[in-house]
């Protein structure tokens, strides 16, 4: 019979599949039609990273099923959280560049959009992570609460400036953080 948890994880799971498949697809695209697009690597470091954090998205919602007493709130909470993910993974990769010369121009031009949704994630995860309890939530110390407000200041600063050595050394450093993290909280690394 299933639980609750199975029953929530279903569908954020097909909600997050959607998510990767979009990435996915919109990579293919680049291998498939080479010369279509301009490709820009600022922009491919944030896809990898947004790939990396939604596989990583449905492992850390593992967490769940330590909660006994589901409420609707906890279930729309999750589900809106997996939908905001693909959200952020279609606003990253366009199906559509018209009206751009390429990937550098669509990210610089939607910054705001971009940025804006990845400083929401961030406040939304505080929440989820809260909503895994105050045991998980004290088990990732002081560098946690430390580390988002680190990457909202990051990505505020995505959203006022064009310069692309800013926008790189963003993409560099957030995706520098989230690989070590998760070398160091999930044993990848022996």
């Amino acid at each position: 019979m299933m639980g609750m948890f199975e029953y929530v994880i279903v569908l954020s799971s097909i909600v997050i599949g959607l998510a990767l498949t979009h990435l996915m697809q919109g990579v293919a695209s680049l291998v498939q039609h080479p010369g279509r697009t301009r490709i820009w690597w600022v922009h491919l470091l944030w896809v990898a990273h947004l790939f990396l954090t939604t596989v990583f998205w449905w492992w850390w919602e593992f967490r769940l099923h330590t909660i006994q007493a589901w409420t609707f709130q906890l279930y729309f909470f999750v589900i809106f959280y997996a939908f905001f993910i693909y959200l952020i993974c279609a606003v990253a990769f366009p199906r559509d560049l018209d009206g751009y010369e390429g990937y550098r121009d669509y990210l610089l031009d939607r910054r705001g959009w971009f940025f804006g949704l990845l400083i929401a994630w961030l406040l939304i995860d505080f929440f989820d992570t809260w909503a895994k309890g105050s045991k998980y939530f004290a088990s990732l110390g002081l560098e946690y609460p430390i580390a988002q407000t680190a990457l909202v200041i990051l990505c505020f600063i995505g959203t006022r400036t064009r310069r692309e050595a800013i926008h790189g050394a963003i993409v560099i450093l957030v995706l520098g953080y989230q690989i070590l993290r998760i070398a160091r909280f999930y044993d990848t690394v022996s």
